[in-house]
């Protein structure tokens, strides 16, 4: 179970009014004092950071020669390239950062060196090899005729492989912004960005952003070759630098913004004529537009990133990216989606099974969690540890013992433990571990990591993340070595789970204005984060939760709820979605949210996407009290209101079908009581449902065709609370019931809050309407047979149930 967050409110002195005015010049609809105040709370505190921030076409971008000698270089090896004829191969990565650069070397190369015969590319298998080069396959490239390499977004580190390469008589260029060895490798060239000061404003460029960097390069020296403009490789920069959480400031920022404006302009044509059909069928997949960088971080990032976590293989995602053929783009894009609805089943599964294990572990005395399984797949290890890590705030490590070690692996090691190598080499792969691990509050994991090299077979990584491999056996030891060198650099500090909102706003602040207000800060990533917005004394209304959907129509396990929210600042309600959640986690009665402002670009609306919720700090809860209930069964609807006292009492007049429906009114009830001044005062329940009159459930499923027939003949909406009045059952049995009439021919689609039913009598599944029919007939059953229990269940099981969950709700 996660820890109770710590929220907290960015302090910021208030911008001087010469800044908000500054502002308002970027933002003409509005004040501007919000984008004001986050700006200057975030360092942009004169007009021209502010104008260069805001204004791409204001930054002075750094030329790809402020690398020096080693870009000098890298042109020079090239060029020798150019003029030999010699064969060239690009060595990638298989996250999207490392997809979208070897796509930037595979066109912006491809300019200079024929694709396919000069110019090749490989990128190694997630689940079989490792990051970087290996010797396995360095000899096949030997066999294929290449002379050079050009690594993008890896390679730093490879020394033994650099070396191995140069004795087959192949040069390396390292393009890579990744930990910077000791000593400069034997390379031909060297470009990385490490090598600058951090406030260098080319120090955080992403992989794909530096092979960026050096196809301009080559564009410079030679002018007269390429055909197609630089400029149109700028969306996939945008793609890679947003999917792979760099800071944005600096060239980011500027090659982001540039990005997305192509991105967007391209997505705007008709297929036929993009020049990344496979990027614009994906942005259709995930109901994207492109223009916003939440469509890369929600959209594209995790599909690319899911071919390799699923399918180890990645190397067709280049062609997605790069290929005019619509055709095949289509069909790329559609394995792509498979592998990323696979994922989301398999992190589902995998956070499920972190979740009961957490149950097993006294957090009070964990500060790195630790865990390990033979069944959980390598691909989806980091973001679950992420996730778990954000829930419970402590660094958290995943592994998997499943048989993924070999001896190929091995020899990359870049840990030097010999003896370690040789007790590796002499076990089965099963006895190697191998994981991933994320990190939060600011503690360095990749530090901690590697201050326990001497127990790790390899390792690499950043402050944020990290891989690792291990034997089995050491994974107790390591555990409890990295559990105790964070408890002695933390000291007395703490670790919990924290949120953090920017702004304080209320209901009737959100909307468009604020929306485009804020817009001016994107786009928004490490280092100018999303603003999150603070909403106090709140309440929510018409929450509805659904399974989302894949793209064919099937049933995908991942929850979001809808709702509209309001508070004392305006009569009318905002929408929002909260994902991963269902609708009776919101809480209920006046509460306080932290959330972030969106537009739906499919619903062409403005949103909030809530981040955090809890009870409003204005109401603090007194939980002294247990729900006073009163039992008024089988009596007539204006006896059962004469008998409560004075309207103090809540009226349940619907038979419930579960405990769990009637917990959530006991639970209602509850929160009500405690924000009681008096005991006197205190609400009351007051069961006051009849015994059910049930009709047949034969007759109920004709009801049901019945309404279904008319609205279709009719073409009128319904909406679900309509339906569920007509026919008298509930929101799941429903469910069941609409199932059962699309075998029937019916189809059903959902506008909203209404649902539009047709009927195609041409589409009716006669091998499966049958057992639908079944299936809803059963469960109109126990429905009706729950209902009948819960007319006649004994007050004091009622009492017992609800004063067994006021006293989990006062102790946990």
């Amino acid at each position: 179970m996660p820890e109770q967050q710590q929220w907290t409110i960015i302090a910021t002195e208030q911008p001087p009014e010469w800044f908000i005015q500054a502002v308002k010049q970027h933002t003409p609809t509005s004040s501007g004092i919000y984008a004001a105040q986050l700006l200057w709370q975030r360092g942009i505190k004169d007009n021209q950071q502010l104008t260069a921030f805001i204004n791409y076409k204001a930054y002075q971008p750094a030329s790809p020669f402020e690398f020096g000698q080693e870009m000098d270089l890298a042109i020079a090896r090239l060029q020798q390239a150019y003029n030999a004829k010699e064969k060239i191969a690009i060595w990638g990565d298989f996250d999207a950062d490392g997809i979208t650069a070897t796509s930037v070397l595979w066109d912006g190369l491809g300019q200079f060196f024929k694709q396919n015969t000069q110019l090749i590319f490989y990128i190694p298998n997630r689940l079989k090899e490792s990051h970087g080069l290996n010797n396995q396959g360095i000899d096949n490239l030997a066999k294929q005729g290449c002379k050079l390499i050009v690594t993008c977004d890896t390679g730093s580190t490879n020394i033994e492989e650099i070396i191995y390469a140069k004795q087959l008589g192949i040069d390396v260029i390292v393009t890579d912004h990744h930990t910077l060895p000791t000593e400069r490798p034997p390379v031909a060239a060297i470009i990385n960005p490490r090598y600058f000061s951090r406030e260098h404003q080319l120090f955080n460029l992403s992989g794909v952003a530096v092979a960026y960097k050096l196809v301009e390069a080559l564009y410079q020296s030679l002018p007269n070759v390429a055909k197609h403009p630089l400029e149109d490789l700028l969306d996939l920069v945008a793609v890679g630098l947003i999917a792979d959480l760099v800071q944005l400031s600096g060239d980011c920022r500027y090659l982001a913004q540039l990005g997305i404006q192509r991105l967007q302009e391209d997505f705007k044509q008709p297929p036929a004529a993009r020049r990344r059909p496979g990027v614009g069928r994906l942005l259709e997949l995930c109901q994207k537009s492109g223009d916003r960088p939440t469509d890369i971080s929600f959209g594209l990032g995790p599909r690319i990133n899911a071919v390799s976590r699923i399918q180890g293989d990645a190397s067709f995602c280049v062609e997605l990216l790069t290929s005019r053929d619509v055709k095949r783009c289509n069909e790329l894009a559609e394995v792509t989606e498979l592998a990323n609805t696979r994922r989301k089943s398999l992190q589902k599964d995998v956070q499920a099974q972190v979740a009961q294990k957490l149950t097993q572990l006294d957090l009070s005395t964990t500060s790195v969690i630790v865990l390990e399984d033979a069944q959980w797949p390598a691909g989806v290890l980091g973001l679950v540890a992420g996730q778990v890590a954000q829930e419970t705030g402590r660094p958290t490590i995943l592994l998997s013992t499943e048989g993924l070690g070999t001896e190929e692996e091995f020899s990359q090691s870049p840990i030097p433990n010999t003896s370690l190598r040789e007790a590796a080499l002499s076990t089965s792969p099963q006895s190697l571990a191998r994981g991933s691990a994320r990190s939060v509050n600011s503690v360095d994991l990749y530090q901690l990591v590697k201050d326990q090299a001497h127990l790790l077979h390899r390792f690499g990584g950043h402050p944020f993340a990290a891989g690792l491999s291990l034997l089995v056996e050491n994974i107790p030891l390591f555990a409890a070595a990295i559990n105790q060198q964070l408890r002695q650099s933390l000291g007395s500090t703490t670790l919990t789970p924290t949120v953090q909102a920017d702004l304080t706003v209320t209901v009737a602040d959100l909307g468009k204005e604020l929306f485009l207000e804020l817009k001016v800060l994107e786009p928004c990533g490490m280092g100018n984060a999303v603003p999150k917005l603070l909403i106090q004394n709140c309440w929510f209304e018409n929450a509805w939760h659904r399974n989302q959907q894949d793209w064919q129509g099937k049933k995908v396990q991942y929850i979001k709820t809808e709702f509209d929210i309001r508070d004392d600042s305006g009569r009318s309600a905002f929408p929002g979605l909260w994902w991963g959640h269902y609708k009776d986690e919101l809480p209920i009665g006046r509460c306080d949210c932290i959330a972030e402002l969106d537009y739906n670009t499919f619903k062409k609306r403005y949103e909030i996407r809530l981040i955090a919720v809890r009870p409003s700090v204005n109401s603090a809860l007194n939980t002294q009290h247990s729900p006073l209930i009163l039992d008024l069964r089988n009596r007539e609807h204006s006896q059962a209101r004469a008998n409560t006292t004075q309207d103090l009492a809540l009226i349940l007049e619907d038979c419930p079908t579960s405990w769990d429906n009637l917990r959530l009114w006991l639970r209602r009830c509850l929160a009500i009581s405690r924000s009681a001044s008096t005991v006197s005062n205190q609400q009351q329940l007051a069961i006051a449902w009849s015994k059910p009159n049930h009709q047949p459930p034969n007759q109920i499923w004709l009801t049901l065709v019945g309404i279904a027939k008319y609205l279709s003949r009719t073409n009128q909406l319904v909406t679900r609370v309509q339906l569920l009045e007509k026919i008298g059952i509930s929101d799941q049995t429903l469910l069941v019931g609409i199932k059962a009439l699309k075998h029937l021919g019916f189809t059903v689609k959902r506008q909203d809050n209404y649902l539009q039913i047709t009927w195609h009598s041409s589409d009716r599944a006669e091998n499966l309407a049958d057992e639908a029919v079944a299936k809803f007939l059963a469960a109109v059953r126990e429905e009706q047979f729950q209902q009948q229990y819960f007319a006649d269940v004994p007050l004091s099981t009622i009492v017992a149930i609800a004063n067994s969950d006021n006293y989990m709700s006062t102790n946990l």
